[in-house]
């Protein structure tokens, strides 16, 4: 076996560079015709129905002839769920009549499960700025992220509603990191599961690639049970994180009860000293989350009054919430 030199190494890294270049560019000029090939078929479908004559031939079964004509010649790709998701693909873009090149045609399949445009809308911008695959996306969809991001404090709920479906999650301050409440279904546990604090704590830590994805975009894990040494006394901040994006520590204090208003006191303590200690250059105020399975809203206005702005209390849930209750939470806010 001949040896292989440096500058053969550098040839053959280069030419792999190059291959793997190229198979990316072959990848997405294939996605963006099959979504151009998609929309121009369901506009087609879409105009045979609406040509008057042809709407009883539409009800009657076009898509089924459809189905079977095109899947004799063509192949795979045709079924007739495929065909309803392609006639409602054109009609869910014929507005805009803009498709993003790096979304799949499996991503825009659970879109289309979106029914509400905003959200929807909300949930192909992030897909894109987050570079989710089709398995985040799916999951953010089903635990309401949109609907959560809206209860959060914060902005006018209806000026929110319209800049996350314009422009999708945009972190310029810290309550928009926060999201009410934080679901942790992929730890597999009941709803009313009675965890210890240091069991939760190393149950996430295990599963820190679906924690991260729950936290949102910018995050970075720093270490679990970070030593805090104040005089001669230790103490233990359970999870700390960097936001990359609003460049601040974010420190998590889990609580497996209810929220208790002297948790403020221990958090802030955390966030004075990392503040002070640990904070570089260019860095921003940290940032404190109180997370616990209840909370009682009152309690926590008060036990967080004329307190540091950036200390926050969510709550956390094992299963992933009813879309109808938080709807209609949300609705009720928006009138408040």
């Amino acid at each position: 076996m001949e040896i292989i030199t440096t500058s053969d190494k550098k040839l053959i890294e280069n030419i792999r560079v190059l291959l793997q270049n190229a198979r990316g560019k072959v990848a997405s000029f294939v996605n963006t015709e099959l979504l151009s090939t998609y929309f121009e078929i369901g506009k087609m479908i879409v105009e045979y129905e609406q040509s008057g004559k042809n709407k009883a031939k539409y009800g009657a079964g076009i898509i089924d002839n459809l189905s079977s004509e095109l899947t004799r010649e063509f192949g795979k790709g045709f079924s007739r769920s495929n065909l309803k998701n392609i006639r409602n693909f054109y009609l869910m873009k014929q507005k805009s009549q803009t498709l993003s090149g790096e979304l799949t045609w499996s991503h825009y399949c659970e879109l289309l499960i979106v029914s509400d445009e905003q959200a929807r809308n909300f949930y192909e911008r992030e897909a894109v700025n987050s570079r989710w695959s089709v398995r985040e996306l799916k999951r953010q969809i089903q635990s309401s992220l949109f609907e959560r991001l809206l209860l959060t404090n914060g902005k006018d709920k209806q000026k929110k509603v319209y800049e996350l479906s314009q422009a999708g999650q945009i972190l310029s301050q810290p309550q928009d990191i926060i999201k009410e409440p934080y679901v942790f279904e992929f730890l597999g546990l009941p709803e009313k599961a009675l965890v210890k604090e240091t069991k939760l704590e190393k149950l996430l830590t295990e599963r820190m690639k679906e924690f991260l994805l729950e936290l949102g975009k910018g995050f970075m894990f720093v270490g679990s049970q970070q030593r805090i040494t104040l005089g001669n006394e230790h103490y233990y901040v359970d999870l700390v994180f960097y936001n990359k994006i609003l460049k601040a520590y974010v420190l998590i204090d889990l609580k497996t009860g209810k929220f208790k208003h002297e948790n403020v006191g221990q958090i802030n303590t955390y966030l004075n000293y990392y503040e002070k200690e640990v904070n570089e250059v260019g860095d921003m105020k940290p940032i404190g989350i109180v997370l616990c399975a209840d909370k009682d809203d009152i309690e926590v206005e008060y036990a967080l009054g004329g307190i540091s702005s950036n200390i926050f209390a969510s709550k956390y849930s094992f299963v992933l919430p009813n879309k109808e209750k938080l709807i209609d939470e949300l609705s009720k806010t928006i009138k408040q």
